[in-house]
């Protein structure tokens, strides 16, 4: 050891002998007195000691109070964990519950919605079950049918419902609009063969039955068993689906038909220059050129009234189409009907000639209301917007 190791250890020793002097213990027993001598060596084992035992008692206080510590937080862990458990359990009771309701609503709604269903298509069933034989009905709802049908195959049964009962009033919208662009169509073609649409549509039978005959849309609601709205909209379309119903069946026997196929107008209705004398002179009637022998047909469906020769008009064919219209087709070659025959649309009556006062061979064709000669060529423009408006 250097000088300055040993100088450091007698500053030591000395501070430990002073920290621990020698100190001396008297103990007095049994009159006895003894002595005891503490050195300083004694009393820094006794100070060891005494240091070993704080220095363990301290670690194992710490060690109880850590373990402590670590309990409650564990304790408290454990608890939130519980409490977590009891609400995500809560939770999905809850959420299955809720299901439970839905799942009886839904039921309940669909039932619901499938009795209305119900109820409109045999409303609807009776609209097109009075109207099926209408022309042109089928083709003007089928588009809204077959959407119907293809979305309805793609989503589950509820949206199935829903999409039905959709399609339901769409079909109504459709037959409504059909049946009214035909009725209007069919009183514009009226207007331009000089007649009133509200002479012929009221005298015309219609559709009927509680659709037409309910005196407003709640008695035909309560006779339907369905909503107020849905009858309204049901009435509607079934009337305008009568009066065009009406205005066809009217159409049908008014004298709308070409006379002749393929031929040229030569003379129009009026006053004209007479080819005989060149003075003027009234026409009642349209002239259609052609061939002798070509097809002369009935412009409409009635009973024969006349046949045989006329002055100035030759071999002549009447019809009788009621209501007061009447039809003569005159300078015939050759006659094929008799008299009190009924006729239909477009049935041959006879054969294109140059008989009676004639220049060459034509077709004289009149057409007469309540005894007045009319302007043919009005029908005929009628007759072609008619078949626009049917077909």
């Amino acid at each position: 050891m250097n000088a300055v190791s040993m100088t450091r250890l007698e500053r030591l020793a000395d501070f430990i002998a002073r920290l621990f002097p020698e100190r001396h213990i008297y103990v007095r027993s049994d009159g006895e007195m003894r002595g005891f001598v503490l050195s300083t060596s004694n009393q820094l084992m006794i100070a060891g000691v005494v240091a070993v035992c704080g220095l363990w008692l301290g670690i194992s206080t710490a060690m109880i109070a850590v373990n402590a510590f670590a309990l409650s937080a564990s304790d408290k862990q454990m608890a939130q964990m519980q409490a977590k458990s009891e609400r995500w359990v809560a939770d999905r009771e809850a959420r299955l519950n809720s299901a439970v309701a839905q799942l009886d609503a839904a039921n309940g709604s669909i039932g619901s919605l499938a009795a209305i269903v119900e109820k409109r298509h045999a409303a609807l069933a009776m609209l097109f079950t009075q109207t099926r034989d209408e022309p042109g009905l089928a083709q003007a709802v089928a588009p809204t049918l077959q959407l119907a049908s293809t979305v309805a195959k793609t989503v589950g049964p509820a949206r199935r419902i829903e999409i039905i009962r959709a399609s339901q009033e769409r079909l109504i919208d459709a037959a409504d609009n059909f049946a009214k662009g035909r009725a209007d169509r069919l009183r514009l073609a009226f207007r331009l063969a000089g007649l009133s649409p509200s002479d012929f549509s009221t005298s015309a039978s219609s559709l009927g039955g509680p659709l037409i005959d309910a005196k407003d849309p709640q008695a035909l609601a309560a006779i339907l068993d369905v909503d107020e709205n849905f009858a309204r909209r049901i009435q509607h379309a079934a009337t305008n689906l009568s009066d065009a119903h009406a205005m066809t069946r009217v159409a049908a026997k008014l004298p709308l038909a070409k006379p002749t196929d393929d031929t040229l107008r030569s003379s129009g209705f009026g006053v004209r220059f007479d080819p005989f004398n060149g003075r003027p002179a009234f026409h009642s009637g349209l002239d259609f050129t052609g061939g002798i022998g070509l097809p002369i047909y009935s412009t409409a469906p009635g009973i024969v009234s006349f046949t045989g020769v006329r002055s100035g008009y030759g071999n002549t064919v009447e019809i009788d189409h009621g209501s007061g219209f009447k039809t003569r087709y005159a300078h015939l070659s050759g006659i094929s009907v008799s008299v009190g025959e009924r006729v239909a649309v477009g049935e041959r009556i006879g054969a294109m000639g140059s008989t009676g006062r004639s220049t060459g061979p034509h077709l004289h064709y009149e057409v007469w209301v309540n005894g007045r000669a009319q302007n043919p060529d009005r029908f005929l423009k009628a007759g072609d917007y008619v078949q626009q408006a049917t077909s």
